[in-house]
């Protein structure tokens, strides 16, 4: 029996109920190559990236599994309702669909709640059999992988980089997180060999860098010491997020740097104290960001971050305060979301509680429209405060103080222009009123 899989990574409505749609996709997902490389005998697999193709809703695929993170989820109901309609097997899954499955299901036949590694084969064998099931669940209490089937993007006009996962989960327990939501806790590392075996893979591919997908690099330091010395010698660039106590940690950030990490994305949220207590995070200090920031800097790495607009204690005037910290941080490229209450999530539950959500249909749900009225703001206010302080932080003049006119000029002046060009990408899309890099 041959069969054939269409995967597709599903792109978002901007504001204005249009799609997104892009020239080059720079991140790419690897949760369709890697459940391309593990289905059964038989089967083979197409992967479509809405981004920067449009969806052959003329496929010969017998099945159509689609996926993509939390805010593509609404585009993806609708492209399942599509391939319904003209006789297709559909199945969903991601973050947010694992989150709410039986809504989920209203738009397709089968749904697939969190890890999929050890679903996939099942689900197609049961296909075969006619005996497709309306969900298929079983979480991994180990992370090994076979190679992911990175051949089927690179025709795709993509970035210079690959993704490469080694980690999966986190121990923190923030209550805004669908990672926190859906792993209670628990982090799965793979085995640093193979790893080490992916990363190979795809230098060997042409690919000088990677991004390496991990929810915490820093969650074990002992794992990540080991990964980072083998990663070394194959004199590769790389970059990922963590939590910030790597900052202090300076054997852990010294091997993180010296295998080639160049850009770190930190989860800072806020600068008040009293909001990081909110969203139960209150492991950071932020009165210690700017010498975190600074620490990381000066190890060689440049710092994201992502910061969160629309908490209890968020003002117009601690809006300026943030404007005012980001602009004498040297972040190089900060992002903002709207705080936002996915099901399931214990931000959910309490905001349900005092009836504060101004709109309960989760695949309205996007970064940059608030559906939360606080004690301060309501989402509207929330909503406005957004872009302006995405508006006030792009202006050309902040672009060009943080990159050509920054230190980080003369000491990297190929990486600083690469975030000079990222800089301006997000102003063109803050000024279309699209997320930055929400793809």
């Amino acid at each position: 029996m041959n069969k054939k899989i269409l995967f597709i990574q599903p792109t978002i409505y901007d504001d204005h109920g249009k799609l997104v749609k892009k020239r080059k996709l720079y991140f790419v997902g690897l949760a369709h190559p890697l459940l391309a490389a593990l289905l059964p005998e038989g089967w083979s697999a197409e992967l479509c990236l809405e981004t920067i193709e449009d969806v052959p809703y003329d496929t010969d695929a017998d099945v159509i599994g689609i996926g993509g993170m939390g805010h593509a989820a609404n585009r993806a109901k609708d492209i399942a309702a599509e391939f319904k309609k003209r006789g297709k097997i559909v199945f969903m899954g991601g973050p947010m669909v694992s989150l709410v499955p039986e809504l989920a299901k209203q738009y397709c036949d089968s749904v697939m709640i969190g890890d999929s590694e050890k679903t996939i084969a099942k689900l197609c064998h049961d296909i075969e059999k006619g005996e497709l099931k309306p969900f298929y669940k079983e979480p991994l209490n180990e992370l090994s992988t076979p190679i992911p089937r990175y051949d089927l993007v690179l025709k795709k006009n993509i970035g210079d980089f690959l993704p490469v996962q080694a980690g999966r989960g986190c121990p923190n327990s923030c209550s805004f997180c669908t990672i926190a939501c859906l792993f209670k806790g628990k982090y799965l590392k793979r085995p640093i060999d193979e790893v080490i075996r992916d990363i190979k893979y795809i230098k060997g591919l042409g690919f000088k860098k990677f991004l390496l997908i991990d929810d915490n690099i820093v969650a074990d330091p002992e794992y990540m010491l080991e990964l980072c010395r083998r990663i070394k010698p194959l004199k590769m660039k790389w970059m990922s997020q963590c939590a910030i106590q790597i900052a202090d940690n300076p054997e852990l950030l010294s091997a993180v740097a010296e295998s080639g990490c160049y850009v770190l994305s930190f989860g800072l949220e806020t600068i008040i104290p009293d909001g990081l207590k909110e969203v139960k995070k209150t492991w950071c200090d932020p009165k210690d960001y700017y010498r975190i920031i600074k620490t990381v800097n000066d190890a060689g790495i440049e710092v994201a971050s992502e910061m969160i607009i629309g908490l209890d204690t968020d003002t117009p005037a601690v809006l300026d305060e943030t404007i005012k910290f980001v602009r004498n941080s040297s972040i190089i490229a900060p992002k903002f979301y709207c705080l936002t209450p996915i099901p399931g999530t214990d931000l959910n539950k309490k905001m349900n509680e005092r009836g504060s959500i101004s709109d309960q249909n989760v695949f309205n749900y996007k970064p940059s429209i608030s559906v939360n009225n606080t004690p301060n703001m309501t989402a509207e206010q929330i909503t406005s405060e957004y872009w302006r302080v995405y508006e006030e932080l792009y202006t050309v003049r902040n672009i060009l103080k943080r990159t050509i006119f920054h230190k980080r000029m003369l000491k990297h002046p190929g990486r600083t222009m690469f975030f000079l060009m990222v800089n301006m990408v997000y102003r063109s899309q803050i000024k279309r009123r699209i997320a930055p890099n929400i793809l």
